[in-house]
């Protein structure tokens, strides 16, 4: 009941506010007329009456010197401004060797809010250049007050690659093997598309990464500390993936695609925009050739040594797609609606040939698929006031997953199969209200529910003579119920003498409820309840020209999800099994940041220091165990279970930037090293084999240039150590490609050459793990060697508007761990 006073509270104190008077002055024509409309026309050079492309248009009100927005006309020299207020403005015409032209008044009413001014001569002056190409770029890395942002349009080696390709370049990100990403040596951080979660990522974070072509990506955001308007989940933090959608007047669109020795992808966006209302769609595909990859495995536990040497076929497949639109209402009343679907698949086929105390061969096959689709609706009311809004959104993201493999082993085991299907249902209701209170400061305030239902079934079968007949002893069912409810609140202070602090505050209460059903084991239901205050602080002081400085606070938590808890074994591999801990608690976590941003000329450098306390550090323990093979063998092995081990103190920095040593050419770079000095309590003090503090660094350089003919060449390399837990060491990381692309067409078309590790056709990953019993050692070689082609081609007008900024759903807020995990689509496992 007091999540629903919250959320009255929230919806009370916004029309309240509402019934407040407006600081700011009436807009031109009027205070606050509900007709919003467009002012467009045509840039003609007077003389030839050809079309002037790339003319830029500014639009002022009349009598003022500064600008409301500005545009750029198209190939035909059109250019409109929308959402305009009724009301008198001033027009300008830029473009080189012209003088500017000046139209003054056009005037727009209530009854004819639209305004087509027709045809716009401008003489060309008496030096008038022969040829100017004035191009206006975003680096490929920008620093802004709350996050980084890497603009992956502005990465020629990314095309024809995935979301995966991609972020181990982006600054404090790293990807392992398995796809599994970090930041600043985390895997705790939620991954965010468009700024909303998808369902999709509560069966494998890892695939669904897999499954975006890098064309279908315009930058990739990374926020470490989120104030307490985030969701308190990620102690690592949030990477959002912004995909491309054009802002334009009328139909474009673009083509891009790649295909290569290894992989290869296509994706295609189409956008409308006429007036009010904006339709665009998208569609993408992913598809690897076979991958074949070799391993060697070796197990000591109470000196008995078992060695496994295998290889694994993989081939992949994925498709998604979107369709999104919405209706200005007028000024103030705004609703958008989107629906993405995803449907990725891979099959696994194996052999191996294990030396044990009873020496056998397993062949396997495994095919794993996931099917999602979010939809969310979010409605925008702006008030009179400037900056004052308040925002509902609501979305529904159902999954369904599928993970069967077969075993089928020469001697020691009997041959298993097992189907795993499971369903995910999520859904979210989320309220957000923005007051300014004055010119020093505003108020954000907010509610938010998360509602999400799992049930998993794993059906068991065991081989009777060469035919898999269905067991129900050891066959269950997994059901699993979270709610979370939120309320926050963010105060922003702007002081004089260029300081600013964003001060917030949120609490989470999260409820669990967990049902496992097995006919043979006596598992009873299990429930956690529990509620986390979140406090947040920023304070920031902008220095001489662009240069910042900045001191960060925030809490975060990290709940289990679903494979954390669920309390059924995972047999999949019969010596090396792994099962949940229902009673697991969220890690704590208490991050403290400096942070300094600088400008020079056309370079730029950000240095950052932190230090941050994890408590009730999560991590898979591995213990021996003793399998029976008959009534006189028994074999060794290993069960993995997560654990609340202890906690972590880890003191890091980061350093990235770029430089323009000549013209043409610009090297962009960065690096970040981190301490691990894990402090396990309890029994787990025993497991503890990596003793001391660690560094371990991950990084990224990257060079461009820039040649005539519109050639652009680059190269870059990225990597990073191996990431440590208490028993061990999982592998570490590198990859380094170059190419080339040339452009067409005024740039609207491009071809391009990429080459990934031209030098090695395999990669090596070293792990191991070391435990009083156990010792273990795995290395693994993977192909990774591509040549690829790209292409793209871009169609349809070129001259933007300017967006509404677009609110929604983001739910950043569970453990998504071993990313790669193939725990059965959304859980379960077969039961021994």
């Amino acid at each position: 009941m007091k999540y629903i006073l919250i959320l009255l509270s929230f919806v009370t104190l916004a029309f309240v506010a509402r019934a407040q008077p407006g600081t700011q002055g009436p807009p031109p024509g009027g205070g606050g007329p509900s007709i919003i409309g467009h002012i467009s026309g045509t840039v003609v050079d007077s003389l030839t009456k050809s079309p002037l492309d790339y003319a830029t248009i500014s639009i002022f009100p009349s009598g003022s010197k500064t600008p409301l927005s500005g545009v750029i006309t198209d190939e035909k020299g059109n250019f409109k401004f929308e959402n305009m207020k009724p009301g008198s403005y001033k027009l300008t015409v830029s473009y080189l060797g012209y003088p500017t032209k000046i139209i003054d008044p056009v005037v727009t009413t209530l009854s004819k809010p639209d305004k087509n001014i027709g045809i716009v001569p401008v003489a060309p002056g008496k030096h008038t250049l022969n040829e100017v190409s004035v191009v206006g770029q975003a680096s490929l890395i920008e620093n802004k007050i709350d996050k980084v942002v890497y603009n992956v349009e502005k990465d020629i080696t990314a095309s024809g690659g995935t979301a995966t390709d991609v972020l181990g370049k982006v600054p404090m990100v790293s990807v392992d093997m398995n796809g599994n990403v970090s930041v600043r040596g985390d895997q705790n951080v939620k991954v965010l598309i468009n700024g909303k979660t998808t369902g999709a990522s509560a069966a494998n974070i890892a695939d669904v990464l897999r499954a975006i072509p890098a064309d279908q990506i315009k930058n990739i955001e990374v926020i470490t500390s989120p104030s307490a308007k985030y969701d308190a989940e990620g102690s690592a933090g949030i990477i959002n993936i912004v995909t491309r959608q054009k802002n334009v007047s009328g139909i474009s669109g673009s083509i891009n695609g790649g295909v290569g020795t290894r992989q290869n992808n296509g994706n295609m966006n189409l956008n409308y925009n006429a007036g009010r209302f904006h339709l665009s769609t998208n569609i993408g595909g992913f598809l690897s050739w076979p991958q074949t990859s070799t391993s060697d495995f070796e197990q000591n536990i109470h000196d008995t040594t078992t060695s496994t040497k295998g290889t694994s076929r993989v081939s992949r497949h994925a498709i998604n797609g979107s369709v999104s639109a919405g209706y200005d209402f007028n000024a103030y009343n705004i609703i958008n609606s989107t629906f993405r679907f995803m449907n990725f698949q891979f099959n696994t086929d194996g052999s191996s040939n294990t030396l044990a105390m009873v020496p056998y061969t397993n062949t396997s096959t495994a095919t794993n698929s996931f099917s999602n689709f979010d939809w969310n609706v979010d409605y925008t009311h702006k008030f009179k006031q400037e900056g004052q809004e308040l925002d509902f959104s609501t979305q529904w993201s159902h999954g369904t997953g599928m993970n069967n493999y077969q075993n089928i082993y020469s001697a020691a085991f009997p041959s298993i199969k097992n189907n795993i299907e499971g369903i995910n249902n999520e859904y979210t209701f989320q309220l957000d209200y923005t007051q300014p209170l004055s010119k020093v400061f505003k108020l954000e305030a907010g509610a938010k529910s998360i509602i999400r239902r799992i049930n998993s079934t794993s059906d068991y079968y065991d081989d009777q003579s060469g035919d898999f007949v269905y067991d129900p002893l050891n066959s269950n069912i997994y059901n699993y119920n979270q709610d979370v409810y939120a309320g926050y609140s963010v105060l922003t202070i702007t002081l004089p003498g260029k300081w600013s602090i964003l001060a917030g505050l949120r609490d989470e209460n999260t409820n669990i409820h967990g049902d496992p059903v097995n006919i043979s084991q006596n598992l009873s239901p299990f429930s956690q309840n529990y509620n986390t205050i979140v406090p947040s602080l920023t304070l920031q002081r902008q220095l001489n020209g662009n240069n910042t400085i900045k001191l960060v606070y925030s809490k975060r938590i990290t709940r289990p999800s679903l494979q954390f808890l669920n309390p059924f074994t995972n047999e999949s591999n019969k010596q090396s099994q792994t099962v949940g801990n229902p009673e697991l608690n969220p890690e704590i976590s208490h991050t403290y940041e400096l942070d300094y941003n600088a400008f020079f000329g056309s370079s730029s450098l950000n240095a950052s220091v932190y230090y941050k306390h994890t408590a009730n550090l999560i991590e898979g323990i591995a213990t021996p165990i003793t399998i029976q093979i008959n009534d006189t063998t028994k074999a060794a092995g290993t069960l993995t279970k997560y654990q609340n081990i202890g906690s972590n103190n880890s003191f890091g920095g980061s350093l990235f930037g770029n430089v323009t040593p000549f013209r043409n050419f610009t090297i962009t770079g960065n690096i970040n090293a981190y301490t691990y000095q894990p402090d396990p309590s309890g029994t787990f003090i025993a497991d503890k084999t990596q003793n001391g503090t660690y560094i371990m660094y991950n990084g990224f350089l990257r060079g461009s240039l820039t040649l005539p003919a519109d050639l652009i060449a680059e190269a870059f390399g990225f990597g990073g150590s191996a990431r440590r837990t208490i028993q061990g060491t999982n592998p570490a990381f590198a990859l380094y490609g170059i190419g080339l692309r040339k452009q067409f067409m005024q740039k609207k078309m491009s071809v391009g050459v990429n080459v990934l590790q031209p030098f090695a056709n395999y990669k090596h990953f070293d792990s191991s793990i070391s435990s009083p019993g156990i010792s273990q050692t795995s290395i693994t070689q993977v192909p990774f060697r591509s040549f690829g082609l790209t292409f793209s081609y871009s169609f349809g007008k070129m001259s933007f508007s300017n967006p509404n900024q677009k609110k929604g759903i983001n739910n950043d807020d569970l453990k998504q761990g071993d990313q790669n995990q193939q725990q059965g689509g959304m859980g379960g496992g077969a039961n021994r």
